[in-house]
Order: C-alpha cells, then sequence, then structure tokens
C-alpha cells in the first residue's frame, strides 16, 4: 500500500531532477465559476508533465545490476519523455516503445533526452505488449507508467507542493489515466490536510474509472478515442485502484468539447499552453462535471504541456467554436451575377470577419443553376454568431450551420 512516507521518501530523489511546479491563483477562472481556483502548473515541469516525478523515484531506487542492464517502458508520450530524462541524469540506458501513433512531437523529443525509441501497436496497450518482450529477451526492467508502487511515490510528490502551496484547500481535481497521479496525489494530500475532496476526471472517450469505482472492481473499455491522449488507457492500473478506491471522493467524465474549450481559455485568458490531458481538470471545473460551493477552493492540475501543433490548431477552433467566436456555414446560392456580393455584404453589416471562402458550382450535390457558398468567419461571441445566421435568413437564404 502506497504511504505517505513512501511519497516523502521519494522526494529527495525526485527533487534531484524535476522541478517543484508553481501553482497560482487564476482570476478568470475564479470569476467565471464563482468559485477561488487554483492552478498547479505541472506543464512547466521538465519535459513538460508530471511524469518525470514517478520515472525519476522509479530508476533512482534500481539496484546496480538493473541500472546496468537498462530500462524498458511503454508510453504515449509524456512518460516516455520522463524515463528518457531521469534515465540520462541517471546513466542508465533507457528503450521507450510508443505507438505508432504517438504525437510527432513527444517522439521527437524522447528521442531527444537520449532514448532509444520504438514505435508499436496502434495504442498503449498493443505498445506496452512489445516493451514487455523486450523486457523479457534482454533483462531489461520495466518501469510503468503507473501500476507501480515507487512511479505512484514519485507522482505523488505533486501532491506534497500542492498541500505546502494552498494549504486551504477544499477540493483538488486531478486527470486519471492509468491512476497513477491522482493514487500519490490524494495519499499525499488526505495523509494531511482534513477534509479535503479529491476529484478525478477522465476523458469520456478513455472513461473506466466511474463504472470501476461504481462497480468496485477494475473494468476495460474496448478502445479509446479523445483529444486527451496523454490518459488515453483502456482501464486504470492494479494497483492505483486498490488507492483510488479508498482516497479519491468522486470520478467525472468530460467531453473532448469541454477539453478544447478548457485548454482555448488557458490558452487566451492564462497565456498557458496545455496538451488535452492536461487541460481535463479545469474542463472539470468549468462544465460543472461535479458540485462545489461558491468561494470553495479549487486546485485543478495541469498536468502536462505537450500538444503536437499540428493538433493544436485542431484543437483551438473547437474551442472557437465553443465560444461561439468561429462560425461555418453553408448556403445554397442562385448562380447569377452579384449573389456572391450581396452576402459579402450581409455578413460585412454584421460586423463579422471572414477567415475563407469556397464558392462551388461543379459539386454533384449542386444544381446546375445553382452554387455553393461555404463561409468561416470569425464571430465575437455565440450571440453575434446567431444574430448572422439570422441576418442570412431574414434575407432569403437558407443557412447551414456546419460548425
Amino acid at each position: 500500500m502506497l504511504t505517505l512516507s513512501a511519497i516523502r521518501d521519494a522526494r529527495e530523489r525526485v527533487d534531484a531532477v524535476a522541478r517543484h511546479t508553481p501553482l497560482e491563483r487564476s482570476r478568470t477562472f475564479s470569476e467565471m465559476t464563482g468559485a477561488n481556483v487554483h492552478l498547479k502548473l505541472e506543464n512547466f515541469q521538465r519535459t513538460g508533465a508530471f511524469k518525470i516525478r514517478g520515472a525519476a523515484n522509479r530508476i533512482g531506487t534500481l539496484p546496480a545490476e538493473a541500472r546496468e542492464a537498462g530500462v524498458v517502458t511503454a508510453s504515449a508520450g509524456n512518460h516516455a519523455q520522463g524515463v528518457a530524462l531521469a534515465a540520462e541524469r541517471a546513466g542508465v540506458d533507457a528503450t521507450v516503445v510508443m505507438p505508432k501513433f504517438a504525437p510527432v512531437s513527444k517522439v521527437k523529443a524522447t528521442r531527444g533526452y537520449g532514448a532509444t525509441v520504438r514505435l508499436e501497436g496502434v495504442d498503449y496497450e498493443e505498445a506496452q505488449a512489445y516493451a514487455h518482450e523486450l523486457e523479457r529477451e534482454h533483462g531489461l526492467t520495466y518501469v510503468h507508467a503507473f501500476d507501480d508502487p515507487a512511479v505512484m511515490a514519485g507522482q505523488g510528490t505533486l501532491g506534497l507542493e500542492i498541500a505546502e502551496d494552498c494549504p486551504e484547500l477544499d477540493t483538488v481535481v486531478v486527470p486519471i489515466g492509468g491512476g497513477g497521479l491522482i493514487s500519490g496525489v490524494a495519499v499525499a494530500i488526505k495523509e494531511q490536510l482534513d477534509d479535503v475532496r479529491v476529484v478525478g476526471v477522465q476523458a469520456e472517450g478513455a472513461a473506466s474509472a466511474p463504472q470501476s469505482l461504481a462497480a468496485g472492481e477494475r473494468r476495460a473499455i474496448d478502445s479509446v478515442d479523445t483529444i486527451a491522449d496523454g490518459i488515453a488507457t483502456r482501464s486504470v492500473g492494479e494497483k492505483p485502484f486498490e488507492i483510488m478506491r479508498e482516497y479519491v471522493d468522486e470520478a467525472v467524465v468530460v467531453d473532448d468539447r469541454e477539453i478544447a474549450l478548457a485548454l482555448t481559455l488557458l490558452l487566451e485568458r492564462s497565456k498557458t499552453l496545455v496538451e488535452g490531458a492536461g487541460a481535463v481538470a479545469l474542463a472539470a471545473v468549468l462544465s460543472e462535471a461535479f458540485d462545489y460551493e461558491d468561494d470553495e477552493t479549487i486546485v485543478a492540475a495541469l498536468c502536462g504541456g505537450n500538444i503536437d501543433l499540428n493538433r493544436l490548431g485542431t484543437v483551438v477552433r473547437r474551442g472557437l467554436v465553443q465560444m461561439g467566436r468561429y462560425l461555418k456555414i453553408t448556403i445554397d446560392l442562385k448562380d447569377r451575377p452579384g449573389e456572391l456580393e450581396r452576402v459579402s455584404s450581409i455578413v460585412a453589416r454584421t460586423g463579422a470577419n471572414v477567415y475563407a471562402v469556397h464558392h462551388d458550382r461543379t459539386s454533384r450535390d449542386v444544381a446546375v443553376n445553382a452554387a455553393e457558398l461555404e463561409l468561416e468567419l470569425e464571430t465575437d461571441d455565440a450571440e453575434h454568431a446567431a444574430g448572422i445566421v439570422e441576418e442570412l435568413e431574414a434575407e432569403g437564404y437558407d443557412v447551414d450551420i456546419v460548425s
């Protein structure tokens, strides 16, 4: 069983590699929610995520023979980078197996930290199976991403920092992937502070924890599908689940739209870049996925900032749609001179900014005497976007809202 003593013992090993990351009150999100919202900025951690903590503690406890043989692990990206850096600092060879579709930025970063990277499998579970083959064949030590007491203790050092920096804490909100982080944080906080609630959050497309906790036994889902790739696991780990059953008060779910909105708001209002997994805790607060009181002191753990730049644009676009700041519509026009100019003048009258235009007269779905106009518009808010649609419809146009 994971103990506060084990987490405290891990701190010296972790502090040799990882940073004590900032914890800051957010005026913006406090005003938006009515709660007293603080952000644990673990996206500022070395390697961009909390995983360096658990990796540093696990590798730091290896006996000499195991250090000489080297380590192997499987990861979608953040644990990969944590193991790579911790191993490099300790002078230990590391092999990391990543899913074939892992973000390119995370693959390159892992190699940059000195690890040998193998791309195998379509998700974490398949990558993990291959890593265990390498473990057996070459006598390597497997460094599990979450189902390991030493890793859980290392992750728990984040909880020690939260308890020190925000002792008035009422609720801490923590992402759940395999459960290693929330297990360590929950023990670190609940064994030190009284009457603190621990709320775990999963993405809707990878939500095994709520049903597992409700059933009293681990449940796995068949597949994962979410923009929060850092927590996209089919089930929580066996050892973390035992801790979660005792220490976690509630597990809730947020969908990709809510994650995208939280990520976009963090970027715009707090000038803070996180990945999908790093936004889920704040998404749960903003969407009121769990009940909280006015002025309740809430810490949301922003657990990672390693978002692939190719994905960032797509996620921000989704967030802007949720905010009413982006509108994509199609309109069927009569194929005659002046129609495009007429629509443009209506849009200009509403104060919208045209982002892109696509005018198609050749599609099979368009009548011979018609054209399809697709507009992408930058708007002020949801009310403004609705007003644009109403204005066009009032002028006789049939408007189809794409997003």
